[in-house]
């Protein structure tokens, strides 16, 4: 399977087969890609939730503006970012560090201090703006882990943040939703964006010398 040719099949799916469902196989590979996807510190300031019931994605179509893929999809995956960075957010990712590398925290020190400095001197705008920009990493990666699969995707902003997170409870969990994926088999005969080519910038002008 050639990466490249992957990609050129990928495209953002406006309709999707209601009743085809992705195998847990394939969803659990594009959920593992996603939380092994790069971020600034390795600090991964964002979670995932993962919404397969039919009911669910149902209640949910109206609070993406009644875009049908929601509501047809296999699965949605919600990328939410932490309401705030905190010095215990940082404290945990630290202990993570030394549990799993067998470091002593004190080897970690210099690190830590330069972490800290960095993440909490930002005022609350400049963190969720960053926050935002590591969870948009992670769902590149899960787009390109599901075209690997040849399981279709579409990355989606439209849709209420507010609403979203009053539904499934995430403000009382710490986090705000940024952005939905969702993710099933594409409707070839319902969708009429399926078939079009696809289009991008020549690499001559892509790449600026």
């Amino acid at each position: 399977m050639n990466f490249i040719d992957q990609l050129n099949w990928r495209y953002a799916a406006k309709r999707m087969i209601a009743d085809k469902t992705v195998p847990q196989e394939k969803l659990n590979n594009i959920l593992e890609a996603i939380r092994l996807s790069a971020t600034s510190y390795g600090l991964q300031p964002f979670n995932i939730i993962v919404v397969k019931d039919k009911e669910m994605l149902q209640q949910i179509q109206p609070l993406a503006y009644n875009q049908p893929q929601v509501g047809e999809a296999s699965a949605l995956i919600v990328f939410a970012v932490w309401d705030k960075i905190t010095q215990e957010k940082i404290d945990n990712f630290f202990s993570l560090i030394s549990s799993e590398r067998g470091v002593p925290a004190e080897a970690l020190a210099g690190y830590k201090a330069m972490v800290e400095g960095s993440m909490l001197s930002m005022d609350d705008a400049t963190a969720h703006a960053w926050m935002v920009r590591q969870a948009y990493i992670g769902l590149g990666t899960g787009l390109a882990a599901a075209a690997v699969e040849e399981v279709d995707t579409c990355p989606m902003e439209g849709f209420s943040s507010t609403a979203l997170d009053e539904y499934l409870q995430l403000t009382s969990k710490g986090l705000k939703s940024v952005a939905i994926l969702a993710v099933g088999y594409r409707d070839e005969a319902n969708d009429p964006t399926a078939k079009m080519k696809k289009v991008r910038v020549p690499m001559q002008e892509f790449v600026v010398a």
